[in-house]
């Protein structure tokens, strides 16, 4: 997943997995994007609520999409128009479409660390669990990935699955390790899967554990989690 629009490069000799994970942009709308918004898109993005009720009046389309596939919907979290979501919302527009690259708008918040949004976007109906991105995950483990543990403890809290496993054979548990820089934000974010009872069993491609892996990289305050006896 994605910290502000990029993957981090993740290295085949340091996973031992034999191939390189490429890097994938999560593309909030682009300069020239904006500037050609039009009608839903362009209110939705500028949280011009007044046109926006002027639209939906009007029967404009909710679900629109642009050029990438984007609703107003995803327009407005990217943007962080609250406002203009919960009109959205209280509209009719769908909470749960995933736009070209197979994103939602509560994998766009969770992403973008930005934990009010995805809570106004959960309080509203949105599935905190749905399969995302090409690499098949879910939002929790592009916040795991990133650290982002406040966006983890919000997605738990909301029922997210807790041992998807996606394309590359990974959990939240085993991203939050071999994605993570196994500093105090990860550390969080694994502990907080850990008091949720995520489950650590759960083995990569090669067969290697959480806490194998969390060795390998000597990650010693991960060790010291999955170790303890809450998380046996």
């Amino acid at each position: 997943m994605v910290a502000r629009g990029i993957w981090s490069a993740v290295l085949a000799a340091a996973l031992g997995l034999g191939v390189t994970v490429g890097a994938l942009a999560q593309v909030p709308p682009l300069a020239a994007e904006v500037l050609a918004y039009e009608g839903q898109h362009q209110a939705a993005w500028h949280g011009d609520l007044p046109k926006l009720k002027a639209l939906i009046a009007s029967g404009a389309n909710l679900d629109v999409r642009d050029t990438r596939g984007r609703t107003p919907l995803h327009v407005a979290t990217y943007a962080r128009q609250r406002e203009a979501i919960k009109l959205l919302a209280k509209a009719g527009a769908n909470l749960d479409l995933l736009e070209d690259d197979r994103y939602d708008a509560v994998t766009i918040a969770s992403v973008a660390d930005d934990a009010a949004t995805l809570s106004l976007l959960l309080s509203l109906g949105a599935k905190a669990g749905q399969t995302t991105s090409r690499y098949d995950g879910t939002a929790l483990i592009a916040a795991a990935h990133l650290g982002h543990d406040e966006v983890v403890r919000r997605l738990i809290a909301a029922g997210a699955p807790l041992d998807h496993v996606n394309n590359l054979h990974w959990t939240a548990v085993i991203e939050s390790i071999v994605l993570g820089d196994g500093g105090p934000r990860h550390q969080r974010t694994l502990a907080a899967l850990v008091d949720a009872g995520a489950n650590l069993k759960l083995a990569d491609r090669q067969g290697n554990t959480p806490l194998q892996l969390a060795k390998a990289r000597g990650y010693i305050a991960m060790v010291k989690l999955l170790e303890a006896p809450r998380a046996r």
